[in-house]
């Protein structure tokens, strides 16, 4: 039996749009999620998530507040810490290694793609989306 794989997420809103990738290879190939992945040994959390978004995406990041704690437990067990993290990069993001395409999606278009389990959960428990049903 392996030990949990700790893995970062970033959650970057940007003009009303979520900084999305979708992903390239197991675990969750072809899912929707925010860029992320794990961390490597003796690296700090908030530089695996900065190297995780520069290959995922090409762009630069600012790791601000930790958002929440997911865990999905299987084989690998994962333990994710989502990040909300800024970004000063002009330009659009560039799919990179691990990912299929990458794009900001608007806020209100995330329910409409295939997403990683329990993304829109956690999303909306976490604030960063409306509670379904709330909205005008």
């Amino acid at each position: 039996m392996s030990s949990p794989v700790i893995a970062v997420g970033a959650v970057v809103v940007k003009d009303g749009s979520l900084l999305m990738v979708r992903r390239a290879q197991e675990p969750s190939a072809g899912l929707w999620s925010v860029p992320g992945g794990r961390v490597e040994h003796g690296e700090y959390l908030s530089d695996a998530l900065q190297r995780e978004v520069r290959e995922e995406t090409g762009l630069e990041i600012e790791v601000l507040q930790l958002l929440g704690i997911l865990e999905v437990v299987g084989d690998p067990h994962y333990v994710i810490l989502d990040y909300v993290a800024t970004t000063s990069s002009e330009g659009e993001p560039v799919a990179g290694t691990d990912v299929s395409e990458v794009r900001w999606v608007p806020l209100d278009d995330i329910g409409a793609l295939e997403c990683t389990p329990r993304f829109e959960e956690m999303l909306r428990a976490w604030g960063v989306l409306e509670e379904e049903g709330s909205g005008p």
